[in-house]
């Protein structure tokens, strides 16, 4: 666990007290019947930015506070438990950070005030097909005058609905698969030929599918430098990676704390059932789990906040551990409740399905192993 300053402590307390009483699951649960289509409340996210949390990686010349990747993980942790839904992870940390790492001082002043204080919500539009492959950029971008014109496609965009403005990873020169030739380009949403087609996904969160037809934007787009963008968007998307993890290793948390408190009341053959080995052996070793999928979220998250050589490396292994630690403690609440955990009624299946969803986002275990594997030469 990383030593946490006495700000960071404030913040996360603060957060925890804000989603037990604010935005508990119910509150999820709610939002997911009455069919909100962005998927997720606005006015709990306006909450969220008053309070600060949509500009904790923005610089304070742009009004936000600065305070880093792992304080805002430690927001996205307590978000996570409670799974209250927000653009927190799509605007305030990926696009938030493009803009930071890749913008120019115009274009800084123009976005991330206004993503810092919930004005504007950003999308990162990235992938192309069914998996994430941020190496197959494909959609084109062509010169025109002193802009460029895109067509092409993108692929499960979080929170696409509800966005003002879109990062888009296009490719202004080279073949798909080349890293020379990708750029990345701000587009505002509502541009003409941008169409937005809403996805309904199993979680009830938002995305949608987004088409390019002859878009026209101006050089003033271009986030970063022409053809350079690969290295921009893999940083921005390992940060967004990391404050993922976060979110996950909050809902493990909260599916173990749901598991730990039925073994303690559930009573079966005239006793706890908490009180069997086999099940408190379960038990242990889930919490064995959650400590090391806790030091691995917290070790990406303070190699962003250093902008550290191995970034890259940390976050695939924060995502494989985090990833298969969700999966097998979401796969017990379900097993360990038995036929109640298999109802709507319960609260489960809302994190099972959360699960299965953030598991394929920004990239799955195997993506994950396999990114590894290839950083460190194999």
């Amino acid at each position: 666990m990383a030593l946490l300053t006495e700000e960071q402590v404030m913040v996360r307390d603060a957060a925890r007290a804000w989603t037990q009483e604010q935005s508990p699951v119910t509150a999820f649960r709610k939002m997911r019947d009455s069919g909100q289509p962005l998927g997720y409340e606005p006015a709990a996210y306006a909450e969220m930015c008053e309070m600060g949390w949509a500009g904790v990686v923005i610089p304070e010349a742009y009004g936000g506070s600065d305070l880093g990747y792992l304080t805002l993980g430690l927001i996205l942790e307590e978000a996570g438990r409670t799974l209250a839904a927000s653009p927190l992870l799509s605007s305030a940390l990926a696009c938030a950070s493009a803009i930071v790492r890749g913008g120019t001082e115009a274009q800084k002043q123009a976005h991330l005030p206004a993503i810092a204080s919930g004005e504007l919500v950003a999308a990162l539009a990235v992938d192309e097909g069914p998996r994430h492959a941020p190496e197959r950029i494909a959609l084109k971008a062509a010169k025109s005058g002193d802009g460029y014109v895109l067509n092409g496609d993108k692929t499960f965009v979080l929170e696409a609905m509800a966005a003002g403005l879109l990062v888009v990873a296009a490719r202004t020169s080279g073949n798909v698969g080349d890293a020379k030739g990708v750029t990345l380009f701000l587009v505002a949403a509502d541009a003409a030929g941008v169409d937005r087609r809403p996805l309904q996904l199993a979680d009830s969160r938002g995305a949608a599918d987004i088409g390019f037809k002859d878009v026209k934007v101006g050089a003033e787009a271009v986030l970063g430098a022409e053809g350079e963008g690969a290295a921009l968007l893999e940083a921005t998307l390992d940060r967004a990676r990391a404050g993922l993890c976060a979110e996950m290793l909050g809902m493990s948390l909260a599916a173990f704390e749901l598991t730990l408190d039925y073994l303690r009341t559930r009573v079966q053959f005239g006793q706890v059932i908490g009180g069997f080995q086999a099940l408190q052996h379960r038990a242990a070793k889930m919490y064995g789990d959650l400590e090391l999928a806790r030091s691995c979220a917290e070790a990406a998250l303070s190699a962003c906040d250093r902008d550290a050589d191995d970034v890259a490396e940390l976050v695939s292994v924060a995502k494989v551990k985090v990833g298969e630690t969700l999966f097998n403690i979401s796969n017990e609440l379900i097993q360990m409740h038995g036929g109640i955990g298999m109802t709507d009624a319960h609260d489960a299946g809302l994190y099972l399905k959360r699960a299965r969803s953030v598991e394929a986002a920004f990239g799955n275990r195997a993506y994950h192993r396999d990114r590894f594997a290839r950083l460190n030469g194999f």
